[in-house]
């Protein structure tokens, strides 16, 4: 009796593929789910810097435009914002008016003096806050911050009435030490996270090698906030470089600042645009060149709190 020989049975091939297969394509997925989120977000984030760039730097660059244009362009209706005829006329009838050159000199003092009495006081203070930590020193950080909130005008005839009793009116200490009471709340706030994010072991190394605690500040802990002092000197500055009110209500004559000499630039006819927008123009350079300057300490310091020691 023969037998049928007996074919084999082909093998059946897996049609699933293998875990590592199936990986590799949900991570490809993933990654590329994930570029397509960052590319997203990264478009957000440059849509969003144009419109803060236009907002900010259109009303400057319309300032720097109008300086150049003749007093019948400044006052056109509707108004163009490149002027018709280019001109330098503004700048020579600013700079040739009377207490103009006065008037900065008087700013530069008044700010130079504001700031570093802002940062005498706010260095010692804010240091006092963060390395001891009382109770009472979270109360007057706190009610520091609450004073910054205050009005300025509610202080302002105040503070114009005490300096006229001790015969302090119209000078530059006088105005120094108001914008003073505008810019330490903040610098005393700036400080005390630049001194926070300072390890406590610099210091006790420094006290070990023999510094006193005045010593390991002025020696080891400045210069590692050296980026946060400038910092809030840029911002201590600026408070009373951009300052109007107080420089109103406490100068007359001789101390008068250059906010207050660009409000009465005034003709008969009305205000003198051309003039005003050319010295406003000019004393913004100082501030720039001093951003500039300071940039990398600046830079430096707004990240010196980004990672705790």
């Amino acid at each position: 009796m023969s037998t049928a020989p007996v074919q084999a049975v082909p093998a059946l091939k897996d049609t699933k593929q293998p875990a590592s297969a199936r990986t590799r394509r949900r991570r490809g997925v993933n990654r590329e789910g994930l570029e397509a989120g960052r590319r997203s977000t990264r478009t957000i984030l440059w849509v969003l810097l144009a419109a803060s760039l236009i907002l900010y730097g259109f009303p400057f660059l319309y300032l720097l435009l109008t300086s150049f244009k003749t007093p019948i362009d400044t006052i056109a209706v509707p108004p163009t914002i490149l002027p018709k005829e280019w001109t330098l006329d503004n700048y020579a009838n600013a700079l040739g008016r009377g207490g103009v050159l006065a008037s900065f000199i008087n700013s530069i003092q008044t700010a130079v003096i504001s700031t570093l009495l802002s940062l005498v006081l706010a260095v010692p203070a804010a240091y006092g806050i963060t390395r001891y930590k009382t109770a009472s020193g979270r109360v007057f950080i706190m009610a520091a911050l609450v004073t910054r909130m205050v009005p300025p005008v509610a202080i302002g005839i105040p503070l114009a009435s005490m300096m006229a009793s001790v015969g302090l009116s119209d000078t530059p200490i006088a105005l120094s030490i108001a914008h003073t009471t505008i810019s330490l709340p903040l610098s005393i706030w700036l400080m005390s996270s630049f001194f926070e994010s300072v390890p406590k072991d610099l210091e006790e190394a420094a006290t070990v090698d023999g510094c006193s605690r005045l010593g390991a500040l002025w020696r080891v802990v400045i210069p590692v906030v050296s980026g946060g002092i400038a910092v809030t000197a840029i911002f201590a500055f600026l408070a009373s470089w951009n300052e109007f009110l107080f420089a109103l209500l406490m100068t007359a004559v001789r101390s008068q600042t250059t906010p207050v000499v660009i409000a009465n630039f005034q003709t008969q006819f009305g205000l003198d645009w051309g003039s005003m927008t050319a010295l406003a123009a000019i004393y913004s350079i100082p501030v720039i060149l001093l951003t500039l300057l300071l940039q990398r300490k600046i830079v430096a310091g707004m990240t010196l709190g980004a990672v705790k020691g």
